[in-house]
């Protein structure tokens, strides 16, 4: 079979050759018309788009975007930005570096026109949703002003344009008619980015400071949003964004320059973390970011079982309880029926203590099943301990945990000297009791992480690996199954427990109804599980990123508690059929998914050496 080379135009990407673009639009065209929509849609962010500051955001102010309207502004930026960097470019796949308007080059080593259909995406629909909430709130499309209109008619227009972009790659010769669905899917796709000119190590360094910089006020924005019709909002824009700078080839150079500068990279990643109180000033907000930090620690947890050794464990919450329970019991707490005070560090022990036991005792007779039986069994193990918790009230047995009335008054923890509990000045900035804790539960994360990692990068950790791809090859290998998944079990356990002390000081109290296997606030099993998933099975950073946006979603959409299960499945459905690896994933899952080697890890990054696995454990 024969294909036409289209003609090279000035707008031609890497690809040697050319597919048609959706719109037969020419190129010149397309782009002008593009950057023409987003600049109407920009100036439309500077003129009212309601009459009364009755709908949130006040978005009836002439001159000052506000709300909704920073995020088209946002939008209309970034699209005109990536419009423009690919701007009468004439490339080929040897380039070194972008054409277009000079300086602008660097914002796409991948793709040029994909991204622009992403931001135009984004624009378009936040500025549609925004103009759809004020119609449904206020009574009907008559309370939208001139500048809803103009916005939305230009980020349409822009829309529209950006799809007679040339495409970024060729179609694939094997499906000649890809249909209308193929052709928009090939429309957002984009080739591997080139390989990028060696910078000085410190401007390296500075660049991963400056993504980390970005990182810690995209999510302290999202963290700020006072109303859920901005934070739908931002989800939308950022939905869209995050994909665009992926399709660009962004996130795969910042990926290569954090492997190159690891240790850089978590020192950065940890002093942003350290930043992120010192630039709230609502205490609800520092609050959350506690509780994102303790269901992100116990997730990661729960991925050296399920993410390192491949073991289905659907009652992993437990662990966190019994962890929570344990250190409320010898905390001091008046409503203790132990009656005993330990210090800080004998409560976290004994927590984890608590916890590491009973994962031995549960995983040592359970962990010759496999598969389905397994979950069916740790599942059991889940409702087996929320049951007991209840039935501890002095009635139904012994009085230990009182019942479903749970533990209460937890006095505040102090380290040192140190109460957490009372506020502090630190810098010229007052630290609140949220503050506090949330500073305390990084330090157990950066534990968490180290103990991860180390165990990740050891013999064990590749015998789990290997365990987890094929046991019965693991064990001819002369691994011993048994025993290294027991020792899996006890660690995910002892995490889970190690967190569950700070969570009981941080909550105040603790009851049997806060570890069930589902329910509409993590942390729970079913969003555990999700968020290693979702954030990316055996990776650091992964089951953070899952359980950061699995808590804070809830937490600011809860207008929509009655629908977050059946929004949360569906979200789980997509992300099977369209990144089954998860968001952030290594390069072993990357290869297992996907054929053609479209991998979002650099190209120079090394699998881990699971092949060959030494006789640990035997």
């Amino acid at each position: 079979m024969t294909t036409k080379t289209p003609t090279e135009t000035p707008d031609s990407t890497n690809s040697p050759t050319q597919a048609t673009p959706l719109l037969p639009l020419p190129p010149a065209v397309a782009r002008i018309t593009t950057i023409a929509g987003s600049a109407v849609a920009l100036v439309g962010t500077f003129l009212a788009w309601t009459w009364t500051a009755e709908f949130p955001g006040d978005l009836t102010v002439t001159g000052y975007p506000g709300g909704l309207q920073v995020l088209t502004l946002t939008g209309s930026i970034l699209t005109l930005l990536f419009a423009l960097s690919g701007w009468g470019s004439l490339r080929s796949s040897e380039a070194e570096s972008g054409g277009g308007i000079r300086g602008l080059g660097w914002l796409t080593p991948g793709g040029t026109n994909s991204p622009v259909i992403l931001f135009a995406l984004g624009t378009f629909g936040t500025t549609g949703y925004a103009m759809g909430a004020i119609s449904d709130e206020l009574g009907g499309l008559v309370n939208l002003e001139p500048g809803a209109w103009v916005s939305g008619i230009g980020s349409l227009i822009a829309v529209i344009a950006a799809f007679g972009l040339p495409v970024d790659q060729p179609y694939d010769e094997s499906d000649p008619n890809p249909g209308l669905w193929g052709r928009i899917r090939h429309s957002l796709t984009a080739p591997e980015p080139r390989r990028a000119k060696d910078l000085p190590s410190w401007a390296e360094i500075l660049i991963i400071v400056a993504g980390f910089g970005i990182g810690l006020y995209v999510f302290a924005y999202a963290l700020g949003t006072d109303y859920s019709e901005l934070f739908v909002g931002f989800l939308i824009i950022a939905g869209f964004g995050f994909t665009a700078i992926t399709r660009a080839g962004l996130l795969k150079r910042l990926s290569a320059l954090t492997t190159k500068h690891r240790n850089v990279t978590v020192a950065a990643a940890f002093a942003a973390a350290i930043c992120y109180p010192f630039t709230q000033t609502n205490d609800q907000f520092a609050l959350i970011g506690a509780n994102i930090l303790i269901f992100a620690t116990v997730a990661l947890g729960l991925n050296v079982v399920v993410g390192l050794a491949g073991l289905l464990d659907l009652g992993y919450v437990a662990f966190l309880g019994v962890g929570a329970y344990a250190a409320a019991l010898v905390s001091g707490s008046p409503q203790s029926t132990i009656g005993v005070h330990f210090p800080f560090w004998a409560a976290v022990l004994t927590g984890a203590l608590a916890s590491l036991i009973f994962g031995v005792v549960i995983g040592a007779p359970t962990l010759r099943l496999r598969g389905d039986y397994l979950a069916i069994v740790t599942l059991g193990f889940g409702e087996i301990f929320r049951i007991t918790m209840n039935n501890l009230n002095g009635n139904s047995g012994p009085d230990v945990t009182n019942g479903s009335n749970g533990i209460p008054n937890i006095p505040d923890l102090e380290i040192f000297g140190f109460n957490l509990g009372i506020p502090h000045d630190v810098l010229g900035h007052q630290l609140t009791r949220s503050s506090n804790y949330y500073l305390l539960m990084l330090l157990f994360t950066a534990v968490v992480v180290t103990v991860f990692r180390r165990s990740a990068e050891s013999r064990i950790g590749r015998a789990w690996v290997a365990i987890r791809e094929d046991e019965t090859a693991a064990t001819a290998m002369g691994i011993n199954g048994f025993r290294l998944k027991l020792l899996a079990f006890a660690l995910g356990a002892s995490l889970a427990g190690f967190a569950g002390t700070v969570q009981a000081h941080v909550s105040y109290s603790v009851t049997p109804e806060q570890y069930q296997f589902a329910g509409s606030v993590p942390p729970n099993s079913a969003f555990l599980l999700a968020a290693v998933i979702l954030g990316g099975m055996g990776t650091i950073s992964g089951p953070l990123i899952g359980a950061a946006l699995l808590y804070l979603i809830p937490a600011k959409l809860q207008f929509m508690a009655d629908y977050q299960l059946l929004l949360f499945g569906i979200a789980l459905m997509l992300l099977m059929r369209f990144r089954p690896e998860g968001l952030v994933a290594d390069r072993r899952k990357q290869l297992e998914f996907h054929e053609t080697g479209q991998l979002d890890v650099p190209d120079d990054t090394e699998l881990p050496e699971t092949t060959g696995v030494a006789k640990a454990g035997a």
